[in-house]
């Protein structure tokens, strides 16, 4: 994932950006350029805003710290970084207006668990706004110096003032993006990771939704309608044992079909066989159910771990599926090897091709998904085929997944 460059210009207009090479800081300019009054009016304000700032925040140290002893100090202190971050977000806002710094906002404050005390704990550990503290008593000092050097300049050195603004204000450039930005890759990771939270549990959840309406519709029915006709055989048993006879036959053969629902239901939730002999041999027999021929080929010298597992296995069905109702291919191949760190899964058919992964289509979710555990899905898939699709998902063997339940 790359980001573009913080930047700033003289007279650019201010847009996000993220962290990266930053270019160098604007030069002087002798000229009362329109860049330049708005500097002047920056350094003009920031004896007031400095002032309330830190004000603010030696306020709320100190009543945090005083009442620590009582209930509410460790509360007031909470909701005050809370007020603290919106300082940061009023900071940035001026610094893109008047200096076209252009900077990101941080990532939002993380969903605590239910309860109060997790949402204490994220608040007070918050470090967007413990910046933001910081940020205010350097400010507080250096506001002033520069209040008081560009107010007299503007009756006695105006014509130098161009130059002790561009200074002044490069110093309050530095001050922005070494405090206020977002801490690099870190804070968009844990935005990231927060969106794809969501999306585990959405498909958590529909998978949970699915297995009930299967159980429902399928296994549940058919174990009703067996004891109902169970019931009727047991009063037909002595006045009529022949018709009797012949419901009981019925009924074996409707414990068979909801049997076989209840093993293809388990099989839809985790197969036994990938628990047991591995990814090779699962995904050897999901090709034997598909209604294209599929020749399979694994070559890994160890099995993943679990829970990647499970994510390959369901992504080649998932994919295979797709290769049995759209493709039209008269044949098709799975593929699964590990590069580096990765494992990859590559599902080829010699199909119509043309499959799309615009919003709202399979593969779409398949990608979200992937996405969710750090993966990828790559699809080449030109109108008239083949398609290759390839998941690629993080490598994490059973021996290091121990490892780490025990460390």
């Amino acid at each position: 994932m790359t980001a573009s460059p913080l930047r700033s210009e003289p007279d650019a207009p201010a847009a996000p950006a993220g962290s990266g090479d930053v270019e160098p800081l604007p030069p002087p300019r002798a000229a009362l350029s329109a860049q330049t009054c708005r500097e002047i009016a920056h350094l003009l304000v920031n004896a007031v805003v400095d002032t309330v700032a830190f004000v603010y925040v030696v306020t709320l140290l100190w009543t945090g710290t005083f009442l620590s002893v009582t209930t509410i100090g460790l509360p007031l202190l909470a909701v005050g970084l809370l007020g603290a971050r919106q300082i940061g977000k009023f900071e940035r806002a001026r610094a893109r207006l008047l200096l076209r710094v252009r900077i990101d906002e941080p990532s939002p404050l993380r969903a605590p668990r239910p309860g109060f005390l997790p949402w204490l704990w994220e608040r007070l550990k918050d470090p967007v706004a413990w910046r933001q503290v910081l940020y205010s008593f350097v400010r507080f000092p250096w506001g002033w110096l520069t209040f008081c050097v560009t107010l007299p300049s503007l009756i006695v050195a105006w014509p130098v003032l161009p130059w002790v603004a561009r200074g002044l204000t490069n110093v309050d450039r530095l001050m922005v993006r070494t405090l206020l930005a977002p801490s690099d890759e870190l804070e968009r990771r844990v935005a990231e990771l927060e969106s794809d939270r969501g999306a585990v549990v959405d498909t958590a959840a529909a998978d949970l939704r699915r297995i009930e309406r299967d159980l429902h519709d399928g296994a549940q029915a058919r174990l009703v309608a067996l004891a109902m006709d169970l019931g009727l055989a047991k009063e037909k048993l002595l006045e009529d044992p022949e018709a009797a006879a012949k419901m009981v036959d019925e009924a074996h053969g409707e414990v068979k079909l909801a049997l076989q629902e209840l093993r293809d239901l388990a099989r839809g939730i985790h197969p036994a066989i990938l628990t047991d002999r591995g990814l090779g041999p699962a995904l050897s027999a999901l090709a034997a159910r598909c209604t294209v021929p599929v020749t399979v080929t694994t070559d890994l010298a160890r099995r993943p771990a679990p829970a990647i597992e499970g994510i390959a296995y369901f992504t080649a069905s998932e994919l295979l599926q797709n290769v049995s109702k759209h493709s039209g291919a008269r044949t098709a191949g799975v593929e699964v090897w590990r590069t580096d760190q990765r494992l990859l899964v590559q599902v080829t058919d010699d199909g119509k091709g043309g499959a799309s992964a615009d919003a709202g289509s399979g593969l779409a979710g398949l990608a979200e998904r992937l996405d969710a555990v750090d993966g990828l899905l790559v699809l080449d898939s030109p109108p008239g085929g083949p398609t290759t699709v390839t998941a690629e998902l993080p490598w994490r063997d059973e021996h290091e997944q121990k490892r780490g339940a025990t460390a």
